[in-house]
């Protein structure tokens, strides 16, 4: 086992068992089902993400190991990063009291629906990863980088972020709360900020950026933004 495949799967080992605890502790017990559904969808997508890519793409795996704050070559996306890690503990932590406290209350067929958008995300997200090699963890250009526009690329320039705007919003109610909304869509407005020093970054370092964002004008959303 090479050092790729020991640290892509130590990490996302690492990161299933922080999910479950940031769901069931503050949930206060085990019977939190939403959690457990939720967590399985979750498990389940990124374990075939991380077999299938270390199978047939190592390098992308080497590039989406190396991410979070302290990764991030500018300042300003090393805060983005920080702002952005607080809130998606947020975004598990909020619904886990809610259910212990009974905050608040979502129907089941809502929550099967936001189970449902998660999984979607993750589709979305694989899709990204087979058609762009270069979908790193960090904002940054390699030399032999070169522009997508194919796949999901065609309708969307930022379609990785379009898969994760779906699971921030979807993942309140696929553990059944309305409280972790607002965090959600907190945690998506970071994200746009993200995006758009990155379009900065993709403009000035990347060949042919700006000619495949005239061609493609929306950023995540097809035919609204």
């Amino acid at each position: 086992m090479n050092t790729v495949t020991k640290k892509a799967i130590a990490g996302a080992a690492w990161l299933l068992l922080v999910i479950g605890l940031m769901l069931f502790v503050p949930a206060g017990s085990i019977r939190f089902w939403q959690g457990w559904i939720y967590w399985g969808i979750f498990s389940i997508s990124v374990g075939v993400i991380t077999i299938y890519f270390l199978r047939h793409d190592p390098d992308l795996v080497a590039r989406r190991t190396s991410a979070g704050p302290i990764a991030e070559p500018e300042s300003i996306q090393k805060v983005i990063q920080a702002i952005a890690s607080v809130l998606f503990c947020a975004l598990l932590i909020v619904p886990g009291l809610d259910h212990r406290f009974q905050w608040s209350s979502v129907r089941f067929p809502l929550v099967l629906a936001g189970d449902t958008m998660v999984a979607i995300s993750f589709a979305v997200i694989f899709s990204v990863f087979k058609e762009n090699s270069f979908a790193s963890g960090v904002v940054q250009v390699e030399k032999e980088q070169r522009v997508i526009s194919t796949g999901l690329y065609a309708y969307v320039r930022h379609p990785m972020y379009a898969g994760a705007g779906l699971l921030l919003v979807a993942t309140p109610l696929a553990l059944g709360s309305w409280w972790g909304i607002p965090v959600g869509l907190v945690l998506c407005a970071v994200i746009v900020v993200r995006l758009f020093n990155e379009e900065r970054r993709l403009v000035a370092d990347l060949s042919g950026y700006e000619e495949y964002r005239r061609k493609v004008p929306y950023r995540i959303v097809p035919g609204i933004w």
